[in-house]
């Protein structure tokens, strides 16, 4: 089963074509995706992509880069609509110290309190980080030791030190079309040593469009391109691929019904 693990379809690039995205994604194998929450301010949409349609499900969490404007969100807030039919996860969330589009003291607590969300509803939560591999693994360790939550480092682009110290906690991680970029070297090099048993795969459309569709808008029809990549990478063949990231897909995302035969 074609899996993307993260999309974000309630996107303004996709404002023109939404249906034929989706129609394109289905007729190119995927039969499920996660569409992804990155502020509050746009939840309603994401949920309702979720309710329009039965492959898409949802998470609920503001990126890193919306911080600023959700200092006022506690735990109660993102629980309270965790409840909700279809939302199957918490975040996007975590730490971006590349563009610090919001100050690092406000994406860490906001970081913090989508953590104790995770922690009190059990579902994942769905981790972006970057350039920010030490405050990152500082956090991931001190909020585990006030108790156990799962966690997706998401289109995992970080150092090696900080994907054995998360993997060391059970982590899981999903790979990006970033992987099949020419000068990602180093990339592929920390997916080889990912566990074998927690990698799934995402498009983040429309973002990071993987080769040959390099440039472009990405959209979910091309998670193939990443599948196969991951494969080659791993030395899998591209169904023990599809095997093993479908079977990590869903017990980290365990909110989801394994459809029969799957």
């Amino acid at each position: 089963m074609l899996i993307d693990s993260h999309v974000n379809l309630h996107a303004p690039q996709f404002d023109e074509d939404r249906d034929a995205v989706i129609a394109r994604a289905r007729e190119a194998g995927v039969g499920m995706m996660v569409e992804i929450s990155d502020k509050l301010s746009t939840f309603e949409a994401t949920h309702s992509l979720a309710m329009a349609h039965p492959d898409i499900w949802c998470t609920v969490g503001v990126h890193p880069h919306e911080a600023k404007d959700h200092l006022h969100v506690t735990p109660e807030v993102l629980i309270d609509l965790a409840e909700r039919p279809r939302v199957v996860g918490i975040g996007e969330c975590g730490l971006d110290f590349h563009y610090d589009l919001s100050p690092r003291d406000q994406q860490e607590a906001v970081f913090r309190t989508h953590i104790a969300a995770a922690r009190r509803t059990g579902l994942p939560l769905v981790v972006h980080t970057r350039q920010a591999d030490d405050r990152m693994g500082a956090i991931l360790r001190e909020e585990a030791a006030d108790g156990p939550f799962r966690f997706l480092m998401h289109c995992y682009t970080s150092g090696a030190e900080l994907a054995e110290q998360a993997r060391e906690m059970g982590a899981w991680f999903s790979v990006s079309g970033i992987a099949t970029f020419k000068a990602a070297e180093d990339v592929r090099a920390v997916i080889r040593a990912m566990p074998a048993e927690r990698i799934i795969v995402e498009t983040d459309c429309p973002y990071l469009a993987p080769v040959p569709h390099r440039g472009r808008r990405n959209e979910p029809a091309y998670i193939g391109h990443v599948l196969q990549a991951l494969a080659d990478i791993r030395g899998w063949s591209r169904e023990e691929a599809e095997a093993r990231t479908t079977d990590a897909f869903f017990a980290l995302f365990d909110r989801i019904p394994r459809p029969e035969g799957v």
